[in-house]
């Protein structure tokens, strides 16, 4: 979120070198017809040390931007990372051997901003694809034709100008073999090792393993029979019944098969019940969500008190990091809000809760930078917010972290958190746009991992340019399609309908871009969950489940006299 009108909530997803035309591209299907006879032998991967365990071998990266690293990969050992600079857009290219008059397909599973991928000298069309952006790993993929005298293909992949390092693992050159074979068939991957129990809930138990090589995926095991599968070394077993002890064990597997199970483990989900300091006040089928600001920005300084009724969750806007890995703390602005008291707040929270609204902390920001990416990190973030929710008597937690988030160390600190506090925690989460492209996106992946106590993911459809809906065409923000087939990626995602929100900003001056005036979100709401008000994009099905909108913010709400929530408040709850 935004704490100050000048300052955009966070960097573009769009260059100007990217235009509208550009991302039409990226979203279509580059397919053509090759001459390929039944009768040749079979499709080889033409690429060599395609997975990158091998180093950069067989791999040439513009200006030494290239490097091998054992973390992330999206399978085996290693993965290639480049870094642009400069000038420089960090391309590495391999020359793979090919057929004449052949078609070829090209893919690859990339992770980062603006990652390219292509295919030159091909003797008929050159091609290439790319992404906008993912947190987790995504596939880019697309096709090529030989010429009738091409034997060699340069096959390449680089990022943007100015952007990241990005990461590359995988990449596939499917087509007739070229007279350069193709590296050796994958063999059955060992036992996976080192299988341990992490955090224990009443209803779920987390496991970790150590990765193993040649791996593409695992299987998870409760009691013999299977519960789960992953593509990382670790996966959350939920729906498990409280203070019983269950027996788990993991295998590694890809295109080979499946290895040997490996050695058993116990472990016991913890006792229900057990104090819960937050008032566990129950949020409405049909919510609205406003972010109140702990600070002064020119918006409408208010105190709690003055938050319209028609926010059934608020979300006091933001806990501070400390010099401790992890944790936080809250510091009421008492002298940027007009010499409101730290006693008048708390009392203000009680008094919204007697209401039946819901007072949360917020941890994050467009300045919050709070990292949570180790097992002590995720300890000390479980154990601050608990003091916080003692303290002050909130009702749960929102995670608007956007200086990234590791889904591992998230979803044990949130675990760990829902397991002091009780079942009536709130908890709720405000991604970008970005950050809910694809379920292999680290907020993606949290949310999943904690559906079970997961209350609702308001994602911000602001500040975000144009973004890929669940039908993978382009859609711009500002508009009904652009709400509602974003919506749809969680909707279709795993998340249930009552755990998505649509979030927008109150006022013009709430956000840099993206603003849509409230008849545009009410719209949404029911092309969602009636089929009407629909824009050209309309979704398969209805939800009538879901759970309604949030505003950044009521501050900026109250500077334009409530006409967001006045209008969209009555809606949602209104909605079936």
């Amino acid at each position: 979120m935004e704490r100050s009108p000048a300052t955009s909530r966070r960097r573009r997803h769009t260059r100007p070198l990217l235009g509208s035309a550009m991302a039409v591209v990226a979203a279509g299907a580059l397919t053509l017809t090759g001459l390929v006879s039944s009768a040749e032998a079979a499709d080889v991967n033409v690429a060599k040390n395609a997975g990158f365990e091998s180093g950069l071998a067989n791999w040439t990266c513009s200006g030494g931007s290239g490097a091998t690293v054992s973390s992330p990969v999206h399978s085996g050992t290693a993965a290639l990372k480049a870094t642009p600079a400069g000038l420089d857009n960090a391309q590495c290219t391999q020359t793979v051997a090919v057929k004449p008059n052949s078609t070829y397909s090209l893919s690859s599973w990339v992770q980062g901003s603006y990652v390219y991928l292509g295919a030159s000298g091909t003797g008929t069309t050159d091609v290439s694809t790319w992404t906008p952006g993912s947190s987790g790993w995504s596939q880019l993929s697309t096709s090529f034709t030989t010429g009738p005298s091409t034997t060699s293909v340069t096959v390449y992949t680089h990022g943007w100008y100015g952007q990241p390092a990005y990461l590359v693992d995988d990449v596939s050159v499917t087509g007739p073999d070229g007279g350069g074979g193709t590296d050796p068939a994958p063999t059955v991957p060992a036992a996976p090792a080192g299988l341990a129990v992490g955090t224990a809930t009443s209803s779920s138990l987390a496991l970790s393993w150590n990765g193993v090589s040649g791996a593409t995926g695992y299987t998870v095991y409760k009691d013999g029979a299977k519960a789960t599968t992953s593509t990382g070394a670790s996966a959350t077993i939920t729906g498990l019944s409280a203070d019983t002890a269950y027996q788990f064990a993991v295998t590694a597997t890809n295109a080979a098969g499946e290895s040997v199970k490996s050695a058993t483990v116990s472990g016991r989900t913890a006792k229900s019940g057990g104090g819960e300091p937050n008032p566990g006040t129950s949020v409405p089928k049909h919510a609205v969500t406003g972010y109140w600001q702990n600070f002064n920005n020119g918006a409408t300084v208010q105190k709690l008190s003055d938050v319209p009724a028609n926010y059934d969750i608020i979300a006091v806007s933001f806990a501070d990091a400390t010099a401790t890995p992890g944790a936080v703390t809250f510091n009421l602005d008492s002298a940027g809000l007009n010499g409101y008291t730290v006693a008048q707040f708390k009392a203000d929270i009680k008094a919204k809760q007697a209401a039946g609204k819901n007072v949360i902390i917020s941890v994050g920001g467009e300045k919050g930078s709070v990292a949570v990416n180790s097992d002590a990190s995720a300890t000390n973030f479980a154990n601050s917010l608990y003091s916080l929710i003692q303290e002050y008597g909130f009702n749960g937690v929102d995670i608007d972290l956007e200086n990234g988030l590791n889904s591992t160390y998230m979803t044990k600190a949130l675990r760990s958190l829902s397991q002091k506090a009780g079942s009536g925690l709130v908890i709720t989460m405000a991604p970008q746009t970005i950050d809910m492209q694809s379920t292999s996106g680290e907020y993606f992946k949290t949310a999943l991992n904690i559906k079970d106590i997961l209350t609702v993911v308001n994602m911000q459809y602001y500040n975000s340019g144009s973004m890929l809906g669940c039908d993978g065409k382009v859609y711009s923000q500002g508009s009904v399609d652009f709400l509602t087939a974003l919506a749809c990626i969680q909707l279709e995602g795993g998340l249930a309908p009552s755990q998505v929100g649509l979030g927008v900003p109150a006022s013009t001056r709430g956000a840099g871009s993206g603003y849509v005036a409230p008849s545009v979100v009410n719209a949404a709401l029911d092309c969602l969950a009636k089929g009407t008000g629909c824009g050209s994009f309309k979704p398969s099905k209805t939800y009538p489940g879901l759970r309604g909108a949030m505003t950044w913010s009521t501050n900026w709400d109250a500077t334009s006299g409530n006409a967001w929530s006045n209008a969209v408040g009555p809606h949602v709850h209104g909605l079936p």
